[in-house]
């Protein structure tokens, strides 16, 4: 009795590791192929299952996340014969697990024979400054003819990248040499521009040198004139009161002698000392008015009556 027991208890215990080994878990972003006696019997995404002891078995486990490919560089000839080496990076990912298990043998084999094949016909189509260029229109080319081709093996291609071209060594010398030149051109350019932007510059501290002087000229000058201006007015305005003065003088004299009473005979005195003093100038000739010549005989009249009164004798 106890040895069946005994029996019972392994055979139970072989039972529960029976049953903990074909309980299986998939993880996030993997898919699992189940098989049966050989075939393809299922699929098995992500969580909890339990395959058929001794008649099932996990085919194959795909990883379904995002994957990278570096393949080694590859020569391809451009269309002006110019071999050069270029290495590529893909990016795919698989869609159905069931194809990529069972639609090639090496998948990832495949891919890159594929990759290859495809870019020697696009380097082929293209001259090597295209191909030095152009690199964005090679990387769609090359996805959207990956991406056509692998569809049948459940992947997809999501990019494809020109990692690096290496174009031959003289080449690369004279892109070199090229790069160098076009270094020193723009250096040149930017010295060029720069002593411009100086000269500029000093011409234009020149240019406003010389409008500031210009201008301190014109201010000087107006200033000038100003006073010139201010100076002869002053000068005009003492004559004119000087004029003005005088002929206020001779007004008051000739008002004064109307006032007191002057007569012809005073007006003619007045005269006469006026001659006086114009026959004391320089003048060599001097024209004398009529009344002031009778004038000048009826004195000398009266001058000869008082001499005679004065020489006669005595009765």
């Amino acid at each position: 009795m106890g040895g069946l027991v005994t029996l019972i208890i392994i055979i139970l215990v072989a039972l529960l590791f029976v049953v903990i080994a074909n309980v299986k878990v998939v993880p996030q972003a993997h898919a699992y192929i189940i098989e049966r006696l050989g075939a393809y019997e299922d699929t098995w995404s992500v969580g909890f299952h339990i395959k058929l002891p001794f008649f099932d078995k996990i085919a194959r486990k795909v990883v379904l996340k995002e994957q990278v490919a570096d393949f080694a560089p590859q020569p391809v000839i451009t269309k002006d014969n110019v071999t050069m080496r270029i290495d590529t990076v893909v990016f795919y990912q698989i869609t159905d697990p069931k194809l990529y298990a069972y639609g090639v043998e090496n998948p990832l084999m495949a891919i890159e024979n594929l990759t290859s094949t495809t870019l020697r016909n696009v380097i082929g189509e293209l001259e090597l400054d295209q191909t030095l260029t152009s690199r964005e229109i090679i990387n769609a080319k090359m996805r959207a003819s990956l991406d056509e081709a692998t569809d049948p093996w459940g992947i997809k291609v999501n990019r494809v990248e020109l990692k690096n071209i290496i174009p031959p060594a003289e080449i690369q010398n004279a892109m070199e040499r090229q790069m160098k030149a076009e270094r020193e051109r723009r250096e040149a350019v930017t010295r060029a521009e720069g002593e411009k932007k100086a000269n500029v510059t000093v011409a234009e501290g020149k240019k406003e040198a010389a409008i500031l002087e210009a201008e301190a000229e014109k201010q000087s000058a107006i200033l000038k004139a100003e006073a010139q201006k201010e100076r002869m007015i002053r000068e005009a305005e003492g004559e004119a009161e000087a004029i003005l003065k005088v002929q206020q003088a001779k007004a008051d004299g000739i008002r004064m002698l109307k006032e007191a009473g002057a007569d012809a005979a005073v007006l003619q005195i007045k005269s006469l000392e006026a001659f006086e003093k114009a026959a004391d100038g320089k003048a060599t000739k001097i024209i004398i008015p009529s009344d002031i010549q009778g004038l000048a005989g009826l004195a000398t009249s009266m001058k000869e009556v008082i001499n005679d009164s004065v020489g006669a004798p005595k009765a």
